[in-house]
């Protein structure tokens, strides 16, 4: 449960969330129509004659919609309704040709489902959370009108107008921003691991319409407010905050919300009102004559079952209990879909490089992904080139490290010259002088010398003193230039003091 409360003048008050979030759909043509959907077009450089509702147009659904709308409500373990239709929304909007929307209230494809947040101790998300999910209908999206190119007039842009659209609509089970937060990250790392949505909020593609009430603990849900097209985690965590506020403040002071939609502002971080809220009445939904009910036959379920992925839950269970590695380590690898495609490759070819098999060169792979390799990229900036930073490279520095070839330094100092040159990582080593020292004799004679110079300190040391050992390392070290191998040094001064 989390202990999230906003502390008014008049005692404590709950918040009470749920999210409308639109999800574009990815598929090279529109919902209705064979109009391409890239994003970044000239304006009304995609728009066929049904999305510009000429006359006589008919709308035919595009299969690839369905499917990946059904796929997604499998990686919720929703309820897919085999029998579901569309609607007709009727409301006039300049960028809505038809005069109407075409989505699905009464019957949609997917039906309830559920979510599971992790605990987060830090955002106070205090244990594992199932945010229950109501349903997953598809829609067509509107145009986008243009308020900035011209003086007195507005410009309409239809390229995406009938884009497919995932409205995926939570119960209000959430109760804090950071709860919000949550749901809104796991459920973008669905989207994307199945391929369903790209999740690009910054585009447009993902979205949120954020719906907020406030209460006294206990009590029945209060009026909501919506607050339309977030495009950001930190946005919608920031519309909670300052909503909820809001609402306390008017309640405080003997006032009553108003069931209203309102806007995010980024720049102020404040919401304001844009219009009073509609209900369902008020568009004059109605079964859409101009396409038959979808009927999902076996076959096609099971294909989409079929092509689901491992997801993310599966595979940080997957990486823990097989791989070995730490829960931290498993969930940063799993969050992104770059991050774990980039990690298992890696781990495929160190383990190859190496000859081990993954599990056991796994938690190598893991710091080095994490930690190690971001750290020099991050160091160098604009010096070193990504494309460098191959697979089979960093495998190949991974490997001698493996053999005791190279130090952890030595092998930072080596990616960062791959990072800015492409050289192969075994050359680097041979020819900058990057190669640990394992000679024996060469590390025998330096601790000869070390410890004729400090007849005090051994004496010291034999005598009880077990911390000098680390002055004997640090010294055998510095007259090796830090080359010496670190086990052979530490075996080696071990036999000689005693």
């Amino acid at each position: 449960m989390t202990s999230y409360r906003i502390q008014g003048a008049t005692g404590e008050w709950e918040v009470v969330i749920g999210l409308e979030v639109h999800a574009q759909v990815t598929s090279n043509a529109k919902l209705f129509s064979g109009a391409a959907t890239a994003f970044g077009a000239e304006p009304n450089a995609q728009v066929s004659l049904v999305d510009a509702a000429m006359p006589g147009m008919l709308p035919v659904p595009n299969r690839e919609c369905i499917r990946q709308a059904v796929r997604t409500g499998m990686a919720i373990e929703a309820e897919i309704n085999r029998w579901s239709r569309f609607d007709r929304k009727n409301y006039f909007y300049a960028d809505l040709p038809q005069g109407y929307q075409i989505s699905q209230l009464y019957h949609p494809l997917v039906g309830e489902g559920s979510l599971l947040i992790e605990a987060d101790e830090k955002a106070g998300i205090a244990e594992d959370k199932v945010i229950g999910i109501e349903r997953i209908h598809v829609e067509q999206d509107a145009g986008k009108l243009m308020h900035d190119q011209h003086p007195t007039m507005s410009y309409v842009d239809l390229n995406r107008s009938g884009v497919a659209l995932m409205e995926i609509v939570s119960r209000p089970d959430m109760r804090s921003p950071a709860e919000a937060g949550a749901y809104l990250r796991k459920l973008r790392a669905i989207l994307r691991y199945v391929g369903s949505c790209d999740g690009n909020m910054e585009e447009g593609s993902m979205r949120a319409d954020v719906n907020v009430s406030v209460r006294r603990p206990g009590e029945p849900f209060g009026t909501r407010t919506e607050t339309k097209n977030v495009n950001s985690v930190r946005f919608v965590m920031q519309a909670i905050e300052h909503e909820a506020n809001r609402q306390v403040d008017v309640l405080e002071a003997g006032g009553t919300i108003v069931q209203e939609t309102r806007l995010f502002d980024p720049g102020t971080g404040t919401t304001r009102t844009m219009r009073s809220k509609e209900d369902a009445h008020d568009y004059r939904y109605f079964p859409d004559p101009d396409l038959l009910p979808l009927v999902l036959e076996e076959d096609f379920l099971a294909e989409c079952r079929a092509s689901l992925p491992e997801l993310p839950d599966a595979k940080r269970k997957r990486y823990v209990e097989v791989l070995g590695l730490t829960p931290y380590n498993a969930r940063e690898l799993t969050a992104e879909v770059e991050t774990f495609a980039r990690f298992e490759t890696l781990l495929a070819e160190t383990a190859k490089a190496i000859g081990k098999d993954e599990a056991a060169v796994a938690t190598q792979v893991a710091n080095w992904s994490l930690s190690v390799a971001p750290g020099v990229i991050k160091a160098i900036g604009d010096e070193g080139d990504p494309a460098h930073a191959t697979a089979s490279a960093q495998a190949s520095i991974l490997a001698m490290a493996d053999k005791g070839e190279i130090s952890g330094g030595q092998a930072k100092e080596i990616f960062e010259i791959v990072l800015k040159t492409g050289r192969a990582p075994e050359e680097i080593a041979e020819t900058e002088g990057l190669k640990q020292v394992s000679d024996t004799g060469a590390i025998e004679a330096a601790i000869d010398a070390i410890i004729a110079a400090n007849p005090d300190k051994v004496a010291d040391y034999r005598g009880g003193k077990d911390k000098l050992f680390g002055f004997f390392v640090g010294q055998t070290m510095k007259a090796m230039q830090g080359k010496a191998n670190p086990a052979v040094v530490n075996q080696l001064l071990k036999d000689k003091l005693g």
